[in-house]
């Protein structure tokens, strides 16, 4: 069986990054669109990882446009955007398919760890996953779950 950190996903410069480079930190795995209701998350998202950065804690943020195209088509906008509206400085990766056929390996195994309510597959843009210091999936948010609410259960693993 596969582990988190046999996974390589592209980041926002189109360089092939290994999730093994985060082994032994606590990560937050996001799957995000710019043109959202949620997307003001990315305030909290980047307050959670100015705060938690130093002790270890990676955010990683997926664009996905498989939820009414709510992403910008060129990856340069859609950084462009984090930046400025939101001071990302997280990593970013390249837009990608988070459910489907096409899905993104990385989050076939995520939702295979951690379903969701109703079903595995991602529901919606920024579902948001919890990994431990050990690479294990240990909590799934909603949508609609502030990111705020993960900083209890993120302090176990700081």
């Amino acid at each position: 069986m596969k582990n988190i950190y046999d996974f390589t996903a592209t980041n926002s410069n189109g360089e092939d990054v290994s999730l093994r480079e985060y082994e032994g930190k606590p990560m937050i795995i996001v799957n995000t669109a710019s043109k959202c209701g949620f997307t003001p998350q990315f305030k909290e998202l980047q307050e959670l990882y100015e705060e938690y950065k130093d002790q270890g804690l990676v955010v990683l943020g997926f664009p996905s446009d498989q939820f009414n195209d709510q992403e910008f088509a060129d990856m340069k906008d859609t950084m462009e955007f984090c930046q400025l509206n939101y001071g990302v400085s997280f990593p970013m990766f390249k837009k990608i398919n988070v459910k489907g056929d096409q899905a993104h390996p990385l989050f076939e195994y995520l939702v295979s760890q951690k379903k969701g309510l109703l079903t595995e597959d991602i529901k919606w843009n920024f579902t948001k996953f919890l990994v431990d210091p050990d690479g294990k999936v240990v909590k799934r948010y909603a949508p609609q779950s502030s990111p705020k609410k993960i900083e209890d259960d993120l302090l176990k693993y700081i």
